[in-house]
C-alpha cells in the first residue's frame, strides 16, 4: 500500500451477514477508498447486486452512470433519484472460491460539497460449460454535502458469505 493510505477499518467475515457496516469514519484525510472482496448465498452465476449507502442514509439522493463488459456484450446504463449505489457480488453458483474484487474511490469525503464516488467491479465465473464475467467502471454522486461517517454494504436479501472482505483506507495528500 503507498504510505498515503492508512488502514481505518477491516472485517473479513467469520461467518454469513446480510450487512456490513464500516462507521466512525474520521474526518482527517482527504480521500477515501474501501475495497471489498464479496460471494453471496444467491444461487446464481456470475453476478447478483449488493447496495452501497453512507450515513445510514436510504433517500433517492444517489445517482450512477455504468459502463459494464458482461462476456462479449457492452452495456451502459444510467439512474438517478437511487436509493443507494449498486455493486455486483458473485453469486454462490459461480466457481467455489471466487469472489467479487470491488474498489470505491470518494474523493473529499469530509468536505462540504455533494459525494462523488468512482467504483470499479469485477467478477469471473471460471466455467467452460457457463461462463459469466462482469468487467464494469461506475461513476456515482450523492447529492448530499454532509461528510461521510459510515459506510454500508447490503445483500438486497440474500447474505454475504463467509471469508468476504471489507477494508477502508484513508488517503492523505492524494
Amino acid at each position: 500500500m503507498p504510505a498515503t493510505y492508512q488502514l481505518i477499518a477491516s472485517n473479513t467475515l467469520s461467518s454469513s451477514a446480510s450487512s456490513v457496516t464500516l462507521s466512525s469514519i474520521p474526518a482527517t484525510f482527504t480521500d477515501l477508498v474501501l475495497r471489498i472482496s464479496t460471494r453471496v448465498d444467491r444461487a446464481i452465476v456470475g453476478g447478483h447486486n449488493c447496495r452501497l449507502t453512507v450515513n445510514g442514509s436510504s433517500t433517492s439522493d444517489y445517482s450512477q452512470t455504468n459502463l459494464a463488459e458482461f462476456g462479449v456484450t457492452i452495456n451502459s446504463t444510467r439512474a438517478s433519484a437511487e436509493a443507494f449505489i449498486t455493486t455486483p457480488s458473485t453469486g454462490n453458483s459461480s466457481t467455489a472460491n471466487t469472489f467479487s474484487s470491488n474498489e470505491f474511490y470518494f474523493p473529499n469525503y469530509a468536505g462540504s460539497t455533494n459525494k462523488p464516488l468512482s467504483v470499479f467491479d469485477v467478477i469471473e465465473n471460471n466455467s467452460t460449460a457457463n461462463f459469466e464475467s462482469q468487467i464494469a467502471v461506475k461513476a456515482g454522486l450523492r447529492s448530499n454535502t454532509a461528510a461521510i461517517t459510515s459506510i454500508t454494504l447490503d445483500t438486497n436479501g440474500y447474505n454475504y458469505l463467509s471469508g468476504s472482505s471489507f477494508f477502508l483506507y484513508g488517503i492523505k495528500n492524494s
